[in-house]
């Protein structure tokens, strides 16, 4: 099967979802205009369908190679990433003072869907790298702004993050890499990270790590927290890499997926040579931290959508060419018949076309309300928030379903990794577990965000949808019980909270992407235009309606379970 871009879908979501098209005239985004999104949309598509493309199943086997301490990336990468860099397409909303087109992050996000649909785990490396650009343009120094982004820009370094250690994963609190002052305004690193996505490979002649450290003298806890910048190679007056700076890939890990990524275990310092930039202020850590997690858990969201698109084009083009069985209603005669045309595969068929469309739309309209608290607009940086775990959890969370469904649409052929249905499966499973478990990010919801402001950010949000969607029934009715078990959720003592969080995030997600769809569906009535887009998306809209959004109103019950039901039961019992 060749892989293509969603377009026509991309295109009708920038203007309509993301509302791009408004931004053109206002700064700092003084170079967009119409020629300019079309140009990105359908030059990103061609690069990605090109060249990343075909890297998809030798990115997974053989994929890259350790040894003794370096990370070789299969045949042909180097190649491709360096045609990326020459492209520009790592430049697309990076700031246009150190070398970025100051374009806006819808934009941006466009280009990695492409890119990672194409390729996921060959792409994680421009997506972490879009991470440590936002963290040091927040945080940095005006010097380390000038030393480090022109080249993370370009592409011709990569950037990391490095949080997670063997005895800490999602409590930061407990991390034990030390940075001690070295009395010449840099600091000595030492410590062991684990999970650390391309944190070595031979793609680029340097490698930006931003590292989580404490201080001899910091706070305990997650308060005690200091962000680095800790170069694979050190630089000279002149910004050029001129040694190594004892930073050591000791192992990549075996993984069930995502192969073409190299997931690294990198220790600092193990020569005590090992140095680093304070990158904002001491024990501000967790605050640069959660810059660079937040841009990471939006392209999360936007993995899912990937491996989704990617997973539905293969099964599809799989349903329309496999010939088996005459129809139940013998309206076939006794012929065989595609498997399309059986009710069940093509019910498969049509919810992996709408989910993949809702959580596409969520996407956009998050990147559309960043790009608006970009302009300093309060409201759409407050929707923008709220947004952020919805899009993480929820893209991912389709991304591993859309992925087995089309395991099922090929039957025993899905089992077989020839076919590829597979590795789609293998590669979206990681994306509910990193950069924040879907867990974490429920208890973020209905804490931060729904506690935090006594649930006026979810009301704004429930008023809109009202609004636009007061027509449909199963909108209305679900956006009642979310209004009724947020609520129930603030009164609620916290364990009942967090109890009822996942069900609950989930109840918010379909609401939101129920609601994006029939805007889109309403946007679509009339049209003169009988194209097989606007068929389709209207057939994934009124699916997603009918039978995804009444599934959400089942949860209400699970949301509103409290914790008693699951300590009722001791530890031990748990194992009988």
């Amino acid at each position: 099967m060749t892989f293509a871009c969603p377009v026509a879908e991309q295109r009708f979501l920038l203007r309509h979802i993301a509302g791009v098209h408004d931004l053109i005239g206002r700064e700092p985004f003084g170079a967009l205009d119409d020629d300019v999104i079309v140009a990105v949309i359908h030059g990103s598509a061609a690069f990605a369908e090109g060249e990343f493309a075909p890297l998809l199943r030798t990115g997974d086997d053989p994929g890259p190679r350790w040894s003794d301490g370096r990370v070789t990336m299969p045949v042909g990468f180097r190649e491709a990433y360096a045609r990326f860099v020459e492209s520009g397409w790592g430049t697309i909303a990076a700031p246009s003072e150190f070398g970025g087109q100051g374009l806006p992050f819808s934009l941006a996000t466009l280009v990695l869907e492409n890119l990672s649909a194409a390729n996921l785990g060959f792409a994680a490396c421009p997506t972490l790298t879009a991470g440590a650009i936002e963290a040091i343009e927040a945080h940095g120094s005006a010097e380390q702004k000038a030393r480090w982004l022109p080249k993370l820009i370009t592409g011709q370094w990569s950037g990391t993050m490095n949080l997670t250690e063997p005895q800490a994963g999602s409590d930061l609190g407990a991390l034990r890499t030390v940075a001690e002052p070295d009395g010449n305004g840099l600091y000595r690193i030492r410590g062991q990270k684990i999970f650390i996505s391309f944190g070595e490979h031979d793609l680029v002649e340097n490698i930006v790590h931003l590292v989580l450290a404490r201080l001899p003298d910091a706070p305990a806890g997650s308060k005690g927290l200091s962000l680095f910048i800790v170069p694979r190679q050190r630089l000279d007056a002149d910004g050029n890499p001129v040694g190594a700076n004892d930073v050591h890939c000791a192992s990549i890990e075996h993984k069930l997926g995502l192969h073409a990524s190299p997931t690294c275990v990198m220790t600092y310092g193990d020569h005590a040579d090992c140095l680093g930039e304070l990158l904002g202020g001491e024990n501000g850590g967790l605050r640069a931290m959660f810059t660079m997690m937040n841009n990471a858990r939006i392209n999360v969201g936007n993995q899912g959508i990937q491996v989704a698109e990617r997973a539905r084009q293969l099964a599809v083009a799989y349903a329309r060419d496999r010939i088996q069985s005459p129809r139940a209603d013998r309206s076939s005669g006794m012929e065989p018949v595609a498997i399309i045309g059986h009710p069940d595969v093509r019910r498969m068929v049509l919810r992996m076309n709408a989910l993949t469309q809702a959580a596409r739309a969520m996407l956009y309209y998050a990147s559309g309300q960043l790009d608006r608290a970009h302009l300093g607009d309060a409201q759409a940086q407050v929707r923008a928030d709220l947004m952020t775990p919805l899009v993480k959890s929820y893209g991912s969370d389709i991304g591993c379903e859309v992925a087995a469904l089309g395991v099922q649409v090929h039957g025993g052929m899905g089992f077989i990794e020839e076919t590829g249905a597979a590795q789609h499966y293998r590669d979206a499973r990681i994306m509910p577990i990193y950069e924040g478990t879907n867990g974490i990010q429920a208890a973020d919801l209905v804490g931060r965000k729904l506690v935090g402001d006594g649930g006026a950010g979810l009301a704004s949000l429930l008023a809109d949808v009202r609004r636009d969607a007061a027509d449909v029934p199963t909108i209305i009715a679900l956006a009642d019980a979310v209004e009724q078990v947020a609520q129930w959720m603030i009164a609620a003592p916290i364990n009942d909270r967090l109890a009822g969080s996942y069900p609950f995030m989930t109840m918010v997600a379909v609401l939101t992407g129920g609601w994006l769809m029939a805007r889109q569906m309403r946007l679509l009535e009339g049209d003169a235009v009988a194209s097989y887009f606007a068929a389709g998306k209207r057939a994934a809209a009124r699916f997603y309606l009918n039978c995804i959004v009444p599934e959400a109103l089942g949860l209400r019950a699970a949301a509103q379970a409290g914790a008693a039901l699951f300590y009722d039961v001791p530890d031990n019992g748990l194992l009988a």
